[in-house]
């Protein structure tokens, strides 16, 4: 088998919407059985997030209202990558805008990954930090919620109650619990 099989082609792509924080376009595509066809992608702004582990073996999170899914949950902090910005230092921005708490130190950079590769483009990257300071109230008004540190040992019932929300919240938790000794 080569790596080329089951391969897709795209020959152009047109945006047919595009704004700071999706844009969305259309691909002349042709697929491994050689059907031609206009496939809609959606591209999201590349993400950068900090999972912060304390010493308790606590994770900082904030439980906020997302309206889209209308859910309740746990969120890692972190958003959207500005222009000039690199990924750990939008990941350090971020906590302190939506926390009022700073991550400390190198971080480890644990995973990169991209949620939903079938239609949509979303590269997200997370950081993992074993400390953070307090600096203030957050800042970010939009982010809104209650800031806390969520025990490690309560993210397995959480994700049966589906009360983490998004990959952004889930691949990084479940990934770094999996790397943990027993």
């Amino acid at each position: 088998m080569t790596d080329d099989r089951g391969l897709w082609k795209t020959f152009s792509e047109r945006l047919v919407y595009d704004n700071r924080w999706v844009k969305v376009g259309l691909a002349d595509i042709e697929a491994p059985n050689g059907e031609r066809w206009d496939y809609h992608v959606v591209h999201l702004a590349r993400i950068a997030i900090a999972l912060i582990v304390n010493d308790e073996e606590e994770v900082l999170m904030l439980w906020r209202y997302r309206f889209a899914t209308k859910q309740w949950g746990y969120e890692l902090l972190g958003g959207m990558v500005e222009a000039g910005e690199d990924t750990v230092e939008t990941a350090v921005r971020e906590t302190a805008e939506e926390s009022g708490w700073r991550p400390i130190g190198e971080p480890d950079h644990l995973v990169s990954f991209e949620p939903l590769p079938g239609q949509v483009t979303a590269p997200v990257d997370v950081y993992l930090w074993r400390e953070a300071e307090y600096i203030g109230e957050p800042t970010d008004t939009e982010e809104v919620g209650r800031v806390e540190w969520v025990p490690l040992a309560q993210v397995n019932h959480l994700v049966r109650q589906q009360k983490l929300l998004g990959s952004g919240t889930l691949v990084p938790l479940l990934y770094y619990m999996n790397l943990r000794p027993r």
